[in-house]
This record gives C-alpha cells, structure tokens and sequence, in this order.
C-alpha cells in the first residue's frame, strides 16, 4: 500500500510513518512540502504522489489561539480537509483524519458514542466537526477522534501537550495544575497508530470511530498516577488540584468528555487501559532520562 501522511513532523503523524513504513511505502509531507490550506497544490500533491490512502496529521490545536484566529483555525482543521477528501475521491484513494472530543459539549455523564450528537463549545471544536463532516464526503473515510494525546515515536519532535507537561513539571520539581473536575480517555500516540495501520490493513467498515485507550479518568487522577509510576511517593503531594470555573479560559473546555471506543474494539483494535498505557510512556520517558 501506498501510504501519503501529511503533517508528518506531528507527533501523531510521525507516529503513522513509525508504524507503517516498514511494512508499506510511505510518503511524507510536512508543513514546509505541503501547504494544506492551498487547494491546488494539495492536488497537484496528491496527483503526483497517487497514494491508495491520505493520513492527515496536519491540524491547528492552539483552542486558545482560534477564538483569536478562527479563519487560520477553519482553514486548517476543516477547509484543508475539504481539499484532501477532494484529492482522495479523484484518485479514490482512503482518507484518514483525526478529530477531537471537543466536537461534544461535555455535559454528558457517561462516555459519548459515535452516534451521539455533537454540540462545538469553541471555536477549535467547531473547525474540527466542520473538519468531520469534509472528511467524510470521501467514500471509504476514516475519521478518528483522539483526545489527550500522549507518547512519542522515534524520532519525533520535542513531546506537547497536556501529559508530558506534567511530567516534564515534576521531574523537574515543579507543581503541576491539574483539573479535577474534567474528565477524559486519553489517547495514547503509538496505540492511535497502530489503530490506524490496522483500519487501513483490513479494510474496516469505514466511518467514524472513537479511538482512545480503554477507561476514563480526570485530569488529577490521570497525574496522581503519574507520580505513582515515577515512583517517587512525595511526587503525589507537589500535585495541586484546580477547578475548570478557577481558570480564566478564552476557549469553553468540555468538563466530561470521555469516549467509549466499543465501535473501534469490534473493529479488531482492543486499545489497552489508559493506566498501561500511561505506565509503559513514563517508562520509555525514563528511560531517556529526559528532564
């Protein structure tokens, strides 16, 4: 199979090359080959590359910056889809992108399904759903929603995002704040592309899928066990817990926004518990000793 991954220096993306360039050829493009926001050249890329599928890792994620910046945000995470799903139905080749569990409202009290109805509190959550509905105009589309990623593949860029903020902090003695009245189903970066490697192997039933590790947690119990798997006790007692209403956020954050990923598991991907997940990261992040 003839792999294109767009955005390929994202963590996510570099993950989806790590996890299928060594049984597939694989073409790359990052942001300075490829811009995704011109229309033309997306299909001239394409058309040149002639893939038998896109995996698109390229995303605006700052959903503070987009209340600020909603055109560059719509112009990345939905009308750049719009002209990779174009590109994938000439050449009918599959499309995979990721979304988000922001695309819900997060007033719900179990995990949401990929049928339940989404309610965009934000503008980032908006350019994402908006993002969805273009994705899924190409026959035989993917769309993954992650949340909370974490994880690195070799060879990827230096590690964002809320997890390894945490850890970077206590390790480096800090006292990190963490929500405890939001909850989620963290995603784990290798599992998410190996989902995808799998999806793409077997020819699933193409769609919408939830593809987060199994469980759910909030924020400071996802880093109380944190400091468990650093295995230093004193860790626990430098966390300091905070209330979403305690923060001044331009961007409205969904406060329960755990995804059930029962649809993806019958699929044949069974993602691992978030705590395995989360204990086999610090591991490797340990074991690079990295500050």
């Amino acid at each position: 199979m003839r792999i294109a991954v767009v955005g390929a220096r994202g963590q996510l993306a570099a993950a989806v090359v790590h996890e299928c360039a060594p049984a597939h050829e694989v073409v790359t493009f990052s942001h300075v080959d490829l811009d995704v926001t011109d229309d033309a050249a997306v299909a001239a890329a394409m058309q040149q590359a002639r893939p038998d599928a896109i995996v698109n890792g390229a995303a605006y994620n700052d959903v503070e910056a987009a209340e600020d910046h909603p055109v560059d945000a719509l112009n990345l995470n939905a009308f750049a889809v719009r002209a990779l799903s174009r590109a994938a139905q000439s050449l009918g080749a599959t499309l995979v992108h990721y979304s988000t569990d922001f695309v819900f409202d997060g007033r719900a009290t179990t995990p949401y399904s990929e049928t339940d109805r989404p309610s965009p509190q934000s503008v980032y959550a908006a350019s994402k759903l908006l993002g969805e509905w273009f994705a899924l105009e190409a026959p035989g589309a993917y769309v993954l929603r992650v949340e909370s990623l974490f994880g690195r593949a070799p060879g990827a860029g230096p590690e964002k995002g809320s997890v390894a903020n945490i850890v970077r902090t206590l390790v480096a003695g800090g006292s990190p704040k963490v929500f405890q009245d939001r909850t989620i189903s963290p995603t784990c970066i290798p599992d998410a592309a190996r989902a995808t490697r799998h999806l793409l192997e077997t020819k699933a039933a193409p769609g919408l899928y939830h593809c987060v590790n199994s469980g759910r947690c909030t924020w400071f119990e996802l880093a109380q066990e944190i400091a468990r798997q650093l295995g230093e006790p004193q860790l626990e007692a430098r966390l300091v817990p905070v209330r979403v209403s305690e923060v001044t956020l331009k961007a409205r954050r969904p406060q329960f926004c755990a995804l059930a990923n029962d649809k993806l598991r019958a699929a044949g991907v069974d993602m691992p518990p978030w705590q395995e997940a989360l204990a086999a990261y610090v591991h490797e992040w340990r074991s690079r000793d990295q500050p």
